[in-house]
């Protein structure tokens, strides 16, 4: 682990009215220029109001790939980062912009160190939809969600992965300015997001990085044009930084795999790496991993980077990769190998269909709100054993009656609110819709 300072900051620094009416304007920063404005919001010298003014400007007029990668170089070197050059197995992170049902961050960590490649997950909320990967393995009873730096590293070192909350020593700018975008409403700033995203995973340790931008009613980008254009965004400027970054553009107007919950998602990750994933996850997985395994270079072509993957399903390498990292971070359940010690809710209720007919919309956000509304207890607890499973996807027949989806609960308090969520989220129709595709772009 190492810490790395910037050495002679500029004498005279142009002032922030001069800044923002630069970018205002359209005109591209000097590297000089995006070294003040990132000294200056991590040592509180500028203002508010003009740091809400500049990245305003910044949302509106855009940056450069060589201005976005000088910017996340900033962002790194003014924070700790981490040196792993003492492990020797290739390191490619996974980052994903998040959706409902995403359970890949999980089971793609298993599967990398199951073939060979380190995966840091360090990760933000800025990564999830509603329900944070955090959220899901704090369903397991001790789990760690929290690591030291020195921890996390040596997990790495030792197992091969480690999911974790990232740590605000890795670059300590991005919260100050995270939250500015929160407050001014320019979270999709695609620089910024790009910035962030880089600043980060290049800050573990990772060499390279795998993207999976989601896009949809499940995702806050809900956009195929603008989900496009930040895997190009990112890709590119990942590259200036002689970085190597491959990106997919994936679906996300339904949810993934057939549950939505904390721990029913913990569950259905245990079952996937058992072997029993539904279509849709087994088609992401495959893709993503054989992405992971391609760019660390364990795998010479496409056909040995997807037997590699299957391979770690199949022998149970990857499964049992995952049952170590999670004991590793303190995690202990019986339901963890014997799936039917899983704490299930007292009471399943259906979701009847309305109507015979076809899904033909399903709106993932609205299912992931029900299941949050569903698992705020009477007592101001979360219980994390709640959900939904058995998601009837789009283009599925269905009869009057016959179940979209199967509510998992222990309080009745706020079912009722739930399920008016739920319900809403389906749309039927009397014709198959086409199915969606569930990759739509690769970016390299």
């Amino acid at each position: 682990m190492a810490i790395r300072k910037l050495i002679g900051k500029a004498s005279l620094k142009p002032s922030y009215a001069y800044l923002i009416e630069k970018k205002r304007e359209g005109h591209e920063f000097t590297e000089e220029e995006v070294r003040n404005i990132v000294d200056s919001i991590l040592d509180n010298e500028m203002p508010d109001f003009q740091m809400a003014a500049l990245i305003m400007a910044i949302f509106f007029k855009d940056m450069s790939a060589q201005e976005t990668a000088v910017f996340a170089d900033e962002m790194i070197v003014n924070g700790e980062t981490l040196e792993l050059s003492h492990i020797t197995r290739p390191k490619v992170a996974k980052y994903s912009t998040g959706g409902v049902g995403d359970k890949t961050s999980m089971i793609l960590s298993a599967i990398g160190a199951a073939c060979g490649v380190v995966v840091p997950g360090m990760s933000s909320p800025d990564e999830d939809f509603v329900l944070t990967v955090h959220d899901k393995l704090s369903s397991i009873p001790s789990f760690k969600t929290k690591l030291s730096l020195d921890d996390f590293q040596k997990q790495l070192g030792k197992v091969g992965c480690a999911i974790c909350e990232h740590d605000n020593r890795i670059s300590p700018v991005d919260e100050k300015i995270f939250k500015m975008r929160q407050a001014t409403a320019t979270i999709p700033s695609l620089p910024l997001i790009t910035a962030s995203v880089l600043s980060k995973k290049f800050a573990v340790g990772a060499d390279g990085l795998v993207v999976d931008v989601k896009w949809g009613n499940g995702s806050f980008l809900r956009d195929i044009e603008q989900a496009k254009q930040l895997a190009r965004t990112i890709t590119r400027v990942a590259r200036v930084m002689k970085h190597r970054c491959v990106a997919l553009v994936t679906d996300m107007n339904q949810p993934l795999g057939n549950s939505v919950g904390m721990g029913l998602e913990v569950l259905e990750t245990l079952d996937f790496l058992r072997g029993k994933g539904t279509e849709d996850m087994k088609e992401i997985v495959l893709k993503l991993g054989m992405e992971i395994l391609r760019l660390a270079g364990v795998a010479g072509s496409t056909l040995s980077a997807k037997q590699s993957v299957e391979r770690a399903i199949e022998d149970g390498s990857a499964y049992r990769k995952f049952l170590e990292m999670v004991r590793a971070q303190g995690g202990n359940a019986p339901w963890l190998e014997d799936p039917s010690k899983y704490p299930m809710p007292k009471h399943v209720r259906k979701l009847s269909a309305p109507k015979r007919g076809y899904v033909h919309n399903i709106n993932a956000g609205m299912i992931a709100r029900g299941v949050q509304i569903l698992s705020s207890t009477a007592s101001g607890k979360v219980d994390p054993y709640v959900g939904v499973t058995d998601v009837k996807k789009v283009g599925t027949q269905v009869k009057q009656g016959e179940p979209l989806l199967m509510i998992h609960y222990n309080d009745e308090t706020n079912l009722d609110a739930a399920i008016d969520y739920l319900r809403n989220a389906y749309r039927l129709a009397p014709r198959r819709p086409n199915p969606p595709a569930i990759v739509v772009e690769r970016v390299a």
